[in-house]
C-alpha cells in the first residue's frame, strides 16, 4: 500500500518546499490542505505555491472553488478523499500538506459529517442573527453545547450557526456527534510530521518578512481585482487573514501601514492556534527547525521517517 505522508504545522514553517523536496524524493505527489488555498484568483495572499515553487510536482486540491463559494471541511473531505485512495491504488505516495488541521484530521480519520438538508432552519438563523447580533445565538449555544461554545470566537458567525443546525435538525450537539466520529478508527493511516522553530521568534520573524513579500507581489491589486470581479467583501474567502484587513484600506478608511501590522499580528496569532491544534496528536513527528537543524537536516529525518513507515 502507498504511504500516506501528512506533512502539519504554522503558517511559515516551510510545508511546502517540504512537501515538494519529499514527494520527489519519495515520487509522490501533494494533496493540499489549506482552506483558503481552495480558491481561485486567490494566490498571493493565500501564499499559494507558484508553479516554480511546485517543481512539477502534481498538486490536488488548489483552486477547486470560486471566491464567492462558501467551502467546508465536509466538501473537503468530499473532493479530496477520491484523490487520496487513487494515488494509493496507483501505489503513489500522496503528501497531504497544509496547515488546516481540521480538514487534515477529518480526511485521514473518514469523518462522516452531520446533514445540512434544507428545512429553512439555517436560514431563520442568518435572520436571527441579522436582527439580535451573533451574541444571543452564541449564549444559546452554551446552555446547549457548551464545550462547542467555549472553543468558538464570537466573531465566527458561520460555525455557531453551523452547530445550532445541527442540534436542531438531528437533536444531537455538535460535541456528541465528534466524540461518536472519533471513536471509529481511523481511515487511513499516515505518518505525521509537524514542523515548528525551536526559537518561536523565528517563526515570528518570517511570518513579518512573508507579509512584506506580498505586498511586493502585488497583494493590493488581486484585492482589487477580485472585488472589480464581484466578489462580496462579506464571502468566507474575503474575510480571511490578508484580505479582510485592506478593505478599508481600499475605501479610504484605514492606512495601509496599520493594515500591514495587522495582517502580520493576526498571522502570529492564527500560527499559535496551529501549533495548539496539531500538539494534540500524540502520533505527530515534529520537526523543528534551530540553530543545528535546518532544511537539509529536517528533509533528511523526514526522508527516513516515510521510508521506515509501514515497512
Amino acid at each position: 500500500m502507498a504511504k500516506i505522508i501528512c506533512i502539519a504545522g504554522p503558517t511559515a514553517s516551510g510545508k511546502t518546499a517540504l512537501a515538494v523536496e519529499l514527494a520527489k524524493a519519495l515520487g509522490g505527489q501533494v494533496i493540499s490542505c489549506d482552506s483558503m488555498q481552495v480558491y481561485r484568483h486567490m494566490d498571493i495572499g493565500t501564499a499559494k505555491p507558484t508553479p516554480a515553487e511546485m517543481q512539477g510536482i502534481p498538486h490536488h486540491m488548489l483552486d477547486v472553488a470560486e471566491p464567492e463559494e462558501d467551502f467546508s471541511v465536509s466538501r473537503y473531505c468530499a473532493m479530496a478523499t477520491p484523490i487520496l485512495e487513487d494515488l494509493m491504488s496507483h501505489s503513489i505516495p500522496a503528501i497531504v500538506a497544509g496547515g488546516t488541521g481540521l480538514y487534515m484530521d477529518a480526511l485521514i480519520r473518514g469523518n462522516t459529517f452531520a446533514p445540512a438538508p434544507s428545512t429553512g432552519r439555517r436560514e431563520e438563523l442568518e435572520r436571527q442573527a441579522d436582527r439580535e447580533g451573533i451574541e444571543p445565538l452564541l449564549s444559546w449555544l452554551r446552555d446547549i453545547d457548551p464545550e462547542t461554545a467555549a472553543r468558538l470566537h464570537p466573531g465566527d458567525r458561520k460555525r455557531i450557526l453551523r452547530a445550532l443546525e445541527i442540534y436542531l435538525e438531528t437533536g444531537e450537539t455538535m460535541t456528541a456527534h465528534n466524540q461518536r466520529t472519533q471513536q471509529v478508527p481511523p481511515k487511513f493511516q499516515a505518518l505525521w510530521l509537524g514542523l515548528c522553530d525551536e526559537n518561536r521568534q523565528d517563526l515570528y520573524d518570517r511570518i513579518d518578512r512573508r507579509v512584506e513579500g506580498m505586498m511586493e507581489r502585488g497583494l493590493l491589486d488581486e484585492i482589487r481585482s477580485l472585488l472589480a470581479a464581484g466578489v462580496p467583501k462579506s464571502t468566507t474567502a474575503m474575510q480571511a487573514i490578508g484580505y479582510k484587513e485592506f478593505l478599508d484600506v481600499l475605501d479610504g478608511r484605514s492606512e495601509l501601514s496599520q493594515a500591514i501590522a495587522q495582517v502580520q499580528q493576526s498571522s502570529r496569532r492564527y500560527a499559535k492556534r496551529q501549533l495548539t491544534w496539531f500538539r494534540r496528536n500524540p502520533a505527530m513527528h515534529w520537526l523543528r527547525r534551530g540553530d543545528h537543524f535546518g532544511s537539509a537536516e529536517i528533509l533528511a529525518t523526514a526522508f527516513r521517517l516515510a521510508t521506515d513507515f509501514d515497512k
